[in-house]
């Protein structure tokens, strides 16, 4: 909510009602008081811009700072925001991270390159990118994924087999030695069905 403020009757400017509050009518404000009005209004309608933007899904840091920048906020303004925010645990690119890492887990498994590519993208650490990619199994996830897409391939012969399964899983990061045992595993698993162990 805005409240506008009117000085000798004439509409001056408006503030966010939380820094309103302070105001009485008839009070006398100086030239350094609305300066200081006008700078806790920046800061308190930044911090509210960055709410409004993270209530979708968490963000990391540099995320919040790019779209305030967008809307025309200035830096003083954008840091005493994100710091405001990172002082109640609301912006915490660790637990962003992390709630990425486990949104692809869930929905969109990737390997950890993908998934440190991702991040990077998103302004995130690289030392907090090495923590949440850590628990990432590459192998097993290439697996899953595989054993997937596997039967929809099962009538192609061998060599158009490893090209699909290949294409699939490079797209999604993994490394070549990963690619070339998991589909070396995926074609015996479909040509002998009745041998479901992998090593």
């Amino acid at each position: 909510n805005r409240v506008n403020v009117y000085l000798d009757d004439e509409f001056a400017f408006g503030l966010a009602a939380f820094t309103a509050v302070s105001l009485r009518i008839g009070q006398h404000l100086t030239e350094a008081d609305i300066d200081k009005l006008k700078v806790a209004d920046s800061q308190e309608t930044a911090k509210q811009a960055a709410i409004r933007f993270i209530e979708y899904r968490p963000r990391s840091t540099a995320e919040v700072r790019r779209r305030l920048r967008q809307k025309g906020f200035d830096e003083a303004a954008i840091d005493h925001a994100i710091e405001r925010l990172q002082a109640v645990a609301l912006l915490d690119d660790l637990a962003f991270a992390r709630y990425w890492v486990d949104q692809r887990e869930t929905f969109k498994p990737r390997s950890q390159m993908a998934l440190r590519q991702e991040l990077q993208q998103k302004g995130v650490n690289r030392d907090i990118i090495d923590e949440a990619i850590a628990p990432v199994d590459d192998m097993a996830t290439a697996r899953r994924l595989a054993q997937k897409q596997a039967p929809r391939w099962h009538n192609l012969e061998e060599e158009a087999f490893r090209a699909k399964m290949a294409g699939y899983l490079q797209r999604r990061g993994f490394p070549y030695d990963i690619i070339k045992q998991v589909t070396v595993e995926m074609w015996e698993t479909i040509t002998n069905p009745a041998d479901t162990s992998l090593t």
